[in-house]
């Protein structure tokens, strides 16, 4: 079969010098738009804050030493549905043969990062003893790129969709020998996992998720509670002030692409805006992420030339029919609500939608809570899928 699965082969990419003199000099001749005086982050991102960060990227930034700390993770290329797939699969630390059974999970992420996003979680929840937790509350842990995405293929043809990947994402699972396992993710891995345990609930033993994604109104408003329809109102507020990105990814992202292709310094404009505003900073930026930490997922973006086609994902979830969103998860299902993250929805539109067995608003954390909060989302993680560790191991 020409789409059957390939044998996963070990990943380690180098970029090649030359790659980051050219990156440098784009830096260093980058052209400057004006601003209104006093403006900071309100008409989006920051001049000032733009002009130190590029100049840090030109002139400080060690792309070399983050792509060698990157390589201590197990990295790996599949070929799937005809496309190179790029993962990190890590699995548990051995411990005592009393404890409970290892959990394989699959975590799925969203935009604008990758495999980026999960990568300080990773040790707490494959060796959690190491980390002042319970041994026994270890997981197999596997992150993939999304097509499009990071080192995965982007699609020469259509983008790929949420349903899609989710179909990607249980062969992978098939490949390394895992037929029942847990699923996690937030933003467009939110729906990616949502979709996994609504077409394999046989195979997906309970599914956590950071939000609920953008909300689809039943057929009768009026069948809604209060705090749902106030909501739904919060929410089509935000896209009216936030919204713009989303709506040039699902319409025209190509144009975009154009510019955040060609300028390194309009990509870390377009992503860095993002990070401050869905993350639990206060509006500093640094308090949720190093300058080191900012530029390694931006220079991922740069280097892999993934910013078009990531974007156009947005196009591809745009067309999934309403019947399809409306769908509703039977797999027992955990929510995460971080206070710093957006659009939050109500307890009573997630029984709606789900059968939820649990659902926890930490104290700190946001959109990105893997990367900014780790510790409180393995615990997370941990405390919702310890019940169905042995019907991940059957």
């Amino acid at each position: 079969m020409p789409d059957a699965p390939s044998r996963p082969e070990p990943f380690t990419p180098h970029t090649e010098p030359a790659a980051l003199d050219d990156l440098r000099a784009r830096l260093r001749a980058t052209r400057w738009p004006d601003a209104p005086e006093d403006a900071g982050w309100s008409m989006g991102t920051d001049l000032a804050y733009l002009r130190e960060l590029v100049g840090y990227w030109a002139d400080g930034f060690d792309w070399p030493a983050q792509e060698a700390a990157l390589a201590r993770l197990p990295r790996f290329r599949v070929r799937l549905g005809g496309l190179g797939i790029h993962f990190v699969h890590v699995r548990a630390a051995a411990f005592s043969a009393s404890a409970a059974p290892v959990l394989p999970l699959v975590l799925s992420h969203g935009w604008p990062d990758s495999f980026w996003r999960y990568t300080k979680v990773i040790p707490l929840l494959t060796d959690p003893g190491a980390h002042g937790a319970d041994p026994a509350d270890a997981f197999d842990v596997v992150v993939p790129d999304m097509p499009g995405y990071g080192y995965s293929d982007r699609p020469a043809g259509p983008p790929l969709d949420s349903l899609a990947v989710a179909g990607l994402w249980a062969r992978l699972m098939d490949v390394l020998g895992y037929a029942r396992f847990g699923a996690a993710g937030g933003d467009i891995g939110s729906h990616v996992s949502r979709y996994l345990a609504l077409d394999h609930p046989d195979r997906v033993v309970a599914v956590h998720r950071t939000d609920a994604g953008v909300p689809v109104p039943p057929g009768d408003p009026a069948d809604l509670a209060p705090e749902e329809r106030a909501w739904f109102e919060s929410v089509t507020a935000w896209a009216a002030t936030e919204g713009a990105y989303a709506a040039m990814h699902r319409t025209k992202p190509q144009t975009a692409a154009f510019g955040l292709a060609d300028s390194p310094a309009g990509l870390a404009a377009w992503i860095v805006e993002k990070l401050r505003a869905w993350s639990d900073c206060d509006g500093d930026v640094e308090r949720s992420y190093t300058k080191d930490e900012i530029l390694t997922n931006v220079t991922l973006y740069w280097l892999t030339n993934t910013i078009g086609s990531s974007m156009r994902m947005y196009r591809a979830n745009g067309a999934i029919p309403p019947a399809q969103l409306a769908r509703r998860v039977e797999v027992p299902s955990g929510f995460s609500l971080f206070p710093g993250d957006i659009a939050r929805p109500p307890r009573a539109w997630l029984k709606r939608t789900a059968n939820v067995v649990r659902v926890t608003e930490p104290a700190r954390g946001g959109h990105f809570a893997p990367f900014e909060e780790p510790e409180l989302y393995a615990e997370e993680l941990r405390a919702f899928f310890r019940p169905y560790r042995a019907a991940g191991a059957a």
